[in-house]
């Protein structure tokens, strides 16, 4: 009985020892990686050397960007599939806005899609239509609320554009969620409210990959931007 248990021992001590041989020479699959979050990037340089515009148009002073005439400014490249998040000011009867899927930079208002900032406590825009107040997809969609801040607060813009969809958050709250695909007309908005004639491409026909600008001092009022800032969209 001693020797037979001596020798289930040794086989016990054997297998053990085979087994971790084998182990050991079999490689260790690695642990799946955590999805990779996108990562902000500025959008301009500091000293706008990435950027697009007429020779002393735009000035950056301690991390703000402004216009001395009504000229725009524009990335260097393309993009789709993006957020961009961004802080702006307004003056006194400001109206101004930022543009996506600009496909000519020369001739932008028919070819892009503008979202509106405006100072909505200024009469002079107030009572223009709900489409020209600040958030809009102007022209063609109302934000659903007017959450602009009185000119001389700082306010923040997040502006999400995945294919025909152009979401806006303005200070927080979403006011804007638009189906480009749903624009077809030139003309009339899809609930029969009129687009003005300079406005001449139906949004459904809009490349959905272009430019990104900012308009510059447009009715005879400032703009001011900073911390513009860009991700891919998930």
């Amino acid at each position: 009985m001693r020797l037979k248990s001596l020798v289930i021992v040794a086989l016990g001590l054997a297998l053990g020892i085979s087994l971790a041989c084998r182990q050991a020479k079999e490689p260790v699959a690695p642990a799946a990686a955590a999805p990779q979050e996108p990562q902000w990037t500025d959008l301009f340089a500091a000293d706008l050397s990435n950027a697009v515009f007429p020779a002393g148009v735009w000035t950056v002073s301690d991390g703000v960007l402004t216009a001395s005439e009504d000229q725009a400014i524009w990335t260097n490249k393309d993009y789709e599939n993006f957020v961009l998040d961004l802080e702006f000011m307004t003056a006194p009867g400001t109206n101004s806005g930022v543009i996506v899927y600009c496909s000519d930079m020369a001739d932008w208002i028919p070819n892009s899609v503008e979202i509106q900032i405006a100072d909505d406590f200024a009469e002079e825009w107030a009572k223009e239509p709900a489409t020209w107040h600040c958030g809009a997809i102007f022209g063609h969609l109302a934000p659903t609320k007017s959450l602009v801040k009185k000119p001389g607060e700082w306010n923040r813009f997040t502006i999400t554009c995945v294919g025909k969809r152009i979401t806006a958050e303005l200070n927080g709250e979403e006011v804007t969620d638009m189906d480009m695909s749903l624009w077809t007309s030139a003309k009339t908005n899809p609930d029969g409210s009129e687009i003005p004639p300079w406005l001449s491409r139906p949004f459904a026909e809009l490349a959905t990959k272009g430019r990104i600008g900012f308009q510059g001092k447009h009715a005879g009022a400032p703009i001011f931007f900073r911390n513009i800032r860009i991700k891919d969209a998930k």
